[in-house]
C-alpha cells in the first residue's frame, strides 16, 4: 500500500513537471528523437542540459479511448541506444534474480512500483483519464520481475533518483555513454527551425 507521504511526493513530482507548459519545440525534438510524431505526450519529465527532453510524460489514454500505460516514456536516443545495449546483454535476468533474492532490493522496487500507480493516478485525475483497462499494472516487470530496462530508466529520470533502484543501478551502468547532466545529444534546439510550421500541430494529446 502507498502511504501518504508517497503520494504526496508523486503530487510534487507531477506538479513540478507540469510547470513548464508544452511548446511546438519540445515535440519536434521528440519528433526527431522517436521518429514519429509523439501522441499523448503532455509534459516533458526529465531534460537535458541543453534543453532537450530524455523522458515525456504520457497520458493514459491517447485520443481518448487508445490505452498507453507507459506514463514514463524514455525518448533520448542516446539513452535508449545505451539502454538497448544492455537489454540485448540479457541484463534483465540478472536484475530480476537480483530482485527475487534480495529483500531490501524487492522492497524497493515493490515501492517504485505503487509511486509510478500513484504517479499516473494522478495525473490521470488531472486529465480526467480512465485507468481502468491498466489498473494496478505499473511498467518494466514491476514489481516482481525486471522486463524492460527502458521503461524504468524512464521512471528514475521523470521521478529522480531514489525512487527505481533498478533504473539508477542501470543509469550507473551507462553512465559513459548516457548521463542526465552531460549532453550527448545528437538532435540540436536550434536546428530545428519552425517547428509550428512544420508539424502543423498545437496542443499535444
Amino acid at each position: 500500500m502507498t502511504n501518504d507521504d508517497d503520494i504526496r511526493l508523486m503530487r510534487d513530482v507531477l506538479d513540478e513537471r507540469l510547470v513548464r507548459p508544452l511548446d511546438q519545440g519540445d515535440v519536434e525534438i521528440v519528433r526527431r528523437e522517436l521518429g514519429r510524431f509523439p501522441r499523448g505526450m503532455v509534459a516533458v519529465g526529465a531534460r537535458c542540459p541543453c534543453g532537450n527532453p530524455l523522458a515525456v510524460i504520457t497520458r493514459p489514454l491517447v485520443d481518448g479511448r487508445t490505452p498507453f500505460p507507459t506514463t514514463c516514456y524514455l525518448t533520448s536516443p542516446e539513452a535508449v541506444k545505451a539502454v538497448s545495449r544492455l537489454e540485448a546483454a540479457g541484463r534483465m535476468a540478472e536484475y530480476t534474480r537480483q530482485v527475487q533474492e534480495d529483500s531490501g532490493l524487492r522492497s524497493a522496487y515493490e515501492r517504485a512500483h505503487r509511486l509510478y500507480l500513484a504517479f499516473r493516478h494522478a495525473l490521470a485525475v488531472r486529465l480526467g483519464d480512465s485507468e481502468d483497462h491498466i489498473e494496478g499494472i505499473s511498467a518494466g516487470g514491476m514489481p516482481v520481475r525486471v522486463k524492460c530496462l527502458h521503461a524504468l530508466v524512464g521512471q528514475s529520470l521523470v521521478m529522480g533518483r531514489g525512487v527505481n533502484p533498478i533504473g539508477d543501478a542501470v543509469l550507473d551502468e551507462i553512465a559513459g555513454e548516457f548521463a542526465p547532466n552531460i549532453c550527448r545529444c545528437s538532435i540540436r534546439r536550434d536546428e530545428i527551425g519552425n517547428p509550428a510550421g512544420e508539424s502543423g500541430k498545437g496542443k499535444v494529446v
